[in-house]
């Protein structure tokens, strides 16, 4: 059965993690993706831990499926065969810090050039335009700059990282959005386009009613835990046994939730009556749901909330995603199989029911796909293979 992607051949010149993660969902949706590295260690992140034989846990988890070629772009015979893949590619990735790509030769107008149907994606911690464009950024300090780790943690004292790179991974899923629209507008006008996304706008387009806050009233969001700042009862309780998450979304919730817990008599209290009321008189209300909620176990709460449908679940930890019936049954935990053995990785979210995503493959060995393209695609022989490896060019 066919991917939705299928036929879409994308040259990726990425490292890390935004870029990386940007053709991964590309690559699972179909599309043939060609990692461009450097022949001396390529992408950065084969080297991190932790280790699976001898390949990067983290490198196999979001280069799984692509194909990798070795290529210099600092002398010109890699210059010019990165021309010749220009010319066939449909889409190009790239997340040098802006101006890199333009100083090897690759501005946006030599781009169109070479290609007029190229959508050309630069993924970057500022963006292409602005006074800090050239700045060099990582998750940690884009997070911070962002006003995210302000509305994170447990309070003002402690400004928290959110604890996935989800910096990197919102620029990345960002861009592949940009990508397929630019695709769109493709075989409309027949032009390709650069695409801009930075890792700092795509956090600040994510911080949604932090932002709607602050412009509504002035006032500066700061953390409040796992609270929810404009619904309530909407956190983490304690219970006799652990911790378990209740979010009660309105008011219909609200007097059920009253009655699960034991305390039908606060369903028409004034200070609780409306979700503005119980979000005014939070601390109160948090003392008494606290206090019931300590009467019996975890398991025991989350079974009553579940006959009545209020919105409620344990906190995981990593290793329950293994076990967990839902994450199984969607497929989101997978086994690829690697030549350093089986490895289990997040699976695709995205279900389509006519063109199914999935991972095509495992990442792939620095340069293992060299013959394949340079001699299967560029026409290019076994001699001048040879010679372009002697010369350091691949």
């Amino acid at each position: 059965m066919s991917k939705p992607l299928e036929g879409l051949f994308v040259l990726d010149l990425t490292r890390v993690l935004a870029g990386p993660f940007c053709t991964m969902l590309l690559c699972d949706m179909g599309a043939s993706v060609v990692k461009v590295e450097r022949p001396d260690g390529g992408d950065d992140s084969r080297s991190f831990s932790p280790f699976v034989g001898e390949e990067s846990a983290y490198f196999m988890s979001i280069n799984r499926g692509k194909k990798s070629i070795t290529l210099n772009l600092k002398t010109a015979e890699g210059k010019n065969l990165l021309e010749r893949l220009i010319e066939r590619a449909d889409v190009l990735v790239e997340n040098f810090r802006p101006g890199v790509f333009e100083k090897l030769g690759f501005p946006d107008e030599r781009l169109r050039e070479i290609n007029p149907r190229l959508i050309y994606t630069c993924s970057s911690g500022f963006g292409h335009s602005g006074p800090m464009s050239r700045r060099t950024a990582y998750d940690l300090i884009i997070q911070g700059l962002s006003g995210m780790m302000s509305i994170t943690g447990p309070d003002e004292e402690n400004p928290t990282k959110v604890g996935s790179s989800i910096a990197d991974i919102f620029c990345g899923t960002f861009a592949c959005i940009g990508i397929l629209a630019a695709l769109q507008s493709r075989n409309v006008s027949g032009r390709g386009q650069m695409v801009d996304v930075a890792m700092l706008d795509s956090m600040v387009a994510v911080l949604e009613n932090a932002i709607a806050r602050y412009a509504a009233t002035g006032e500066v969001p700061v953390p409040i835990g796992n609270r929810h700042p404009s619904i309530a009862p909407f956190a983490s309780f304690e219970t006799l046994d652990g911790k378990i998450n209740i979010a009660v979304g309105n008011d219909g919730i609200w007097n059920k939730f009253c009655k699960a817990i034991g305390r039908s008599d606060i369903c028409d209290d004034p200070r609780f009556a409306s979700n503005p009321a119980r979000v005014k008189n939070i601390s109160e209300l948090m003392e008494i749901i606290s206090e019931q909620l300590k009467k019996k176990g975890s398991e025991e709460w989350l079974s009553d909330f579940e006959k009545l449908d209020i919105p409620s679940g344990k906190i995981n930890n990593v290793a329950d995603l293994f076990e967990d019936g839902q994450i199984k049954a969607r497929e989101m935990i997978v086994e690829v199989s690697h030549r350093s053995g089986t490895v289990k990785m997040p699976g695709v979210p995205i279900k389509f029911s006519e063109t199914p995503a999935s991972i095509s493959g495992p990442a792939p060995l620095l340069g293992e796909h060299n013959s394949e393209i340079y001699i299967g695609m560029l026409g290019i022989s076994v001699q001048e293979m040879d010679a372009l490896r002697e010369n350091g060019v691949i």
